[in-house]
């Protein structure tokens, strides 16, 4: 029960990632709250929960909704031990089709968003005497990949943000950050990827098909945020792209060129 009675906030917690991050966490002794734009799914989630769990429907590109949502959230439990940044959306088109609204919608999303609901929830974590907050990004956090230029502009620009942040908070703080980076894991995220236009790719990605499974992901989040990591990789061999990045650049671009982007 690594997490027994703390207050755990997961945001895009309707499906994937989210939903087996919540059953997990309740596993874990976790107290609950739950957050997607479709309640109708996340009263589904919550039906298969035994712990306590609070639903609260959000948005959280819409800025007085989050400000509300977190003052419920604080009402009704006093305190937020663990915030999940979970919520976004991904893309598949290319750079040069990408309609600039496309661009703007995944940046609202997955960078405004999430900073947004970080700063509300921050404040009370630092009154409190400390806390934890997760960050799920992706491995394109780390590097750019064909069909991805927003979503990944999007996560780089977390993981600056949140490094930043982490260094800023003073020790007497006590609020340790994780970087989660998954790498293709079996979710209805591309499905739900934007194309050029804004529509919906609905159609899952043949190496997402074959992908590490939901709740083997969200097992190794939760050790990982238990053992406080600051960065951690999720995935099979495509993680390997984020070490090529690194040390071995002139083989990543080789791949990168090659691979199969879908």
């Amino acid at each position: 029960m690594l997490f027994l009675d703390k207050v755990v906030w997961i945001t895009g917690a309707s499906s994937g990632i989210g939903e087996a991050l919540a059953y997990q966490f309740a596993n874990q002794g976790a107290k609950l709250i739950i957050s997607s734009r479709k309640e109708a799914e996340l009263q589904r989630v919550k039906q298969q929960i035994k712990s306590e769990c609070l639903i609260i429907p959000l948005d959280i590109t819409d800025t007085i909704a989050v400000e509300n949502a977190v003052n419920t959230a604080i009402n009704h439990y006093g305190k937020v031990d663990l915030l999940v940044n979970n919520a976004g959306i991904s893309q598949r088109s290319l750079a040069i089709d990408t309609q600039e609204v496309v661009d703007r919608k995944i940046m609202e999303v997955n960078y405004f968003g999430t900073i947004n609901i970080t700063k509300k929830v921050l404040p009370y974590m630092i009154k409190q005497g400390g806390g934890q907050i997760a960050v799920i990004s992706s491995v394109v956090g780390k590097f750019g990949f064909p069909l991805r230029s927003a979503y990944a502009a999007s996560k780089h620009a977390l993981h600056g943000w949140f490094e930043t942040l982490q260094i800023e908070l003073k020790p007497e703080n006590n609020i340790f950050i994780t970087i989660v980076c998954p790498g293709r894991i079996k979710t209805n995220i591309s499905a739900n990827a934007l194309t050029a236009d804004g529509s919906l790719h609905q159609q899952m990605d043949e190496g997402q098909a074959k992908g590490m499974t939901a709740e083997i992901c969200a097992q190794k989040i939760i050790k990982s945020i238990y053992r406080q990591q600051r960065e951690v990789y999720i995935g099979g061999a495509d993680i390997l792209m984020v070490y090529f990045k690194r040390y071995l650049p002139s083989l990543f671009y080789w791949i990168a060129k090659r691979i199969n982007p879908t």
